[in-house]
C-alpha cells in the first residue's frame, strides 16, 4: 500500500475549493499508480482555532508527511510557504516527490 501525501496551497480558499482540488489530485494519483494500492494522508484540519499560527498547521503536515511514500505537489505548490517548506522536507528525506 502506497502512503500519497497531498500538498496543496490552501490560503484564501474557502473547504469546498480545497477539497474539490485535492479530489483532483487523488484522480491524478489514481491515475499514475494501481487505484487499489493507494492510501492518501488526510492533511486538512479542522481542529484549530481560526487565529492558530501557520507553524502550527505545518508542524502537523510535516508529521503527516513523515508517514508517506509519495507526496503529490498541487499546482501552485511554488507560492506557498509551506507547501515550499513540505516539498524541501520530501526531497531531503527520500519521500517520491510528484510535482
Amino acid at each position: 500500500m502506497l502512503k500519497v501525501f497531498v500538498s496543496q496551497p490552501m490560503k484564501g480558499k474557502t473547504k469546498e475549493e480545497i477539497l474539490k482540488e485535492k479530489e483532483l489530485a487523488i484522480q491524478d494519483i489514481k491515475k499514475l499508480f494501481d487505484e487499489d494500492n493507494i492510501e492518501v494522508i488526510d492533511s486538512y484540519f479542522e481542529d484549530f482555532e481560526p487565529d492558530t499560527h501557520p507553524l502550527v498547521y505545518l508542524a502537523r503536515s510535516i508529521e503527516l508527511l513523515a508517514q508517506a511514500d509519495i507526496a503529490y505537489f498541487v499546482e501552485g505548490w511554488k507560492y506557498a510557504r509551506g507547501c515550499l517548506v513540505e516539498h524541501v522536507c520530501a526531497k531531503l528525506y527520500g519521500i517520491i516527490v510528484i510535482d
